[in-house]
């Protein structure tokens, strides 16, 4: 008898624990999803003003220049609605693309000035847009997967948070 209570309450003690560290994992995961938004939203920041500062810098021809500010400037405009920023950050990749992808490119840059470091810039600035949107879809996906175990769902261990969403764009240089 004594021996049957002390099972079920080390039983119901166990059960405790287990979903309150399941809670506590949703919610790390959550805040993980927020610090990697905020690294996101940070790199695309730095991308488009790195694309306006190429487009303005007098080293592309007008209708390159014209074509990249206008996206980068499209890019930050839309950086609050979120239902709209994939979409002006893949017009942006695109705009780029075009920029890096017209013939003789590089070779046209030769000889200018600061024409290197602000080429070396816009493509690490991409770079890391392609690293840090990759590592906020892998935080949004595995929060996303916490929240649809069965345990998740019946006890609402997520509380009232948002479900996370992905964020998908065009973030490729060159064209494939």
């Amino acid at each position: 008898m004594v021996t049957d209570i002390i099972l079920v309450i080390a039983a119901a003690l166990f059960v405790g624990v287990y979903v309150s560290w399941r809670a506590g994992r949703i919610d790390r995961l959550h805040a993980r999803v927020a610090i990697a938004r905020a690294a996101l939203d940070a790199t695309l920041l730095r991308r488009s003003s790195v694309s306006f500062e190429l487009a303005s810098s007098g080293l592309l021809d007008p209708a390159t220049s014209l074509l990249l500010a206008g996206a980068a400037s499209t890019a930050r405009s839309n950086a609050e609605d979120q239902g709209q920023r994939d979409l002006a950050e893949s017009d942006l990749t695109r705009a780029l693309r075009a920029a890096f992808s017209q013939p003789d490119f590089r070779a046209s840059l030769d000889g200018k000035e600061g024409a290197d470091e602000l080429l070396a810039e816009v493509e690490a600035a991409a770079h890391q847009v392609f690293l840090a949107r990759k590592f906020y879809n892998d935080a949004v996906n595995e929060t996303r997967d916490a929240r649809r175990r069965p345990l998740a769902r019946v006890l609402r261990l997520a509380g009232k948070a948002e479900m996370p969403e992905y964020f998908e764009m065009d973030d490729s240089l060159t064209a494939e």
